[in-house]
């Protein structure tokens, strides 16, 4: 009897341990993201990542990245332009926690306001001067600006709306480190005047407190009607 009861205690002391067990940290030197899924296409799995390459296939390639030093094409209505290094386009990333981008601005461009909902990013000034700040949450929402030039650094806490402003008359550089693989981003006007299918123009003119002609001006302005 006393068996069969430390049995029993033993058998849910595993399940608990089971259930609320992580692995926040790589549990190998590394786990290379799989570009090529043909060979996963019928599988019903997925992972919080990428499935990861055979060590013995890894080479020095799958950590590499080019072109960092070249401009991105600011030519758009927000005269910015981001070049993004997460696991995408640098598979050895896979599992380490961190991704990279590239911001250039034109003169008077911004970064709209966004999130980054699994990433803090910080920003180091390469070249010109940006005013930057973020939003906290509800209900103080208060907004931290700063203006910052070459060499200056900020940082975004994890989640909260941020932007970028380009107040100089020259083209402006800045460099983000994130703390994820895939930190994501949410841009506020797209998403909730641009989603597809579009937020029911009634909702949105409540919310804003809108003329719903207004609103669906915007949506058409950010594609929501495509």
């Amino acid at each position: 009897m006393r068996k069969a009861y430390i049995v029993t205690v033993a058998l849910f002391a595993l399940a608990f341990s089971l259930a609320s067990a992580s692995d926040p940290d790589p549990l190998q030197d590394f786990c290379v993201a799989l570009k090529d899924y043909s060979d996963y296409s019928k599988s019903a799995v997925f992972v919080n990542g990428k499935f990861c390459k055979d060590p013995k296939l890894v080479k020095a390639e799958d950590f590499f990245f080019k072109g960092l030093d070249i401009a991105g094409n600011t030519e758009n209505k927000f005269g910015s332009n981001v070049t993004t290094v997460n696991v995408d386009t640098l598979p050895g990333l896979n599992t380490l926690g961190i991704s990279l981008a590239r911001i250039d601005f034109a003169p008077y461009g911004e970064n709209p306001p966004h999130t980054h909902p699994r990433g803090t990013e910080i920003l180091v000034v390469l070249e010109g001067t940006l005013f930057v700040g973020f939003v906290t949450s509800n209900p103080d929402n208060r907004l931290f600006t700063k203006t910052l030039n070459k060499g200056d650094v900020f940082v975004f806490p994890v989640g909260l709306i941020h932007f970028q402003f380009n107040v100089g008359k020259t083209n402006a550089i800045a460099i983000s480190g994130l703390s994820s693989q895939n930190a994501g981003v949410i841009t506020i006007a797209d998403a909730v005047f641009g989603s597809n299918p579009p937020i029911n123009p009634n909702v949105l003119t409540k919310a804003f407190q809108l003329d719903k002609n207004v609103v669906e001006d915007l949506q058409k302005e950010f594609g929501g009607d495509n």
